[in-house]
């Protein structure tokens, strides 16, 4: 299961709905990158979606 470790974005259960208003389960995943981030001076490894990279370095560092 994928995860984001800044924000705890988890999937989540839906439905594809075909023409023919025939439902079937799917699973819609977050996009999980991994990427570096400097935290207290020491790089570290973290597994995040997207958006926290997005907000990440909109952030003074």
């Amino acid at each position: 299961m994928a995860k984001c470790e800044l924000c705890g974005k988890v999937g989540r259960a839906g439905n594809n709905v075909s023409h023919s208003k025939r439902r079937t389960k799917t699973r819609f995943e977050p996009n999980v990158q991994s990427a570096k981030i400097v935290v207290g001076g020491v790089t570290k490894r973290f597994s995040m979606c997207t958006r926290c990279l997005r907000t990440q370095s909109k952030s003074p560092r």
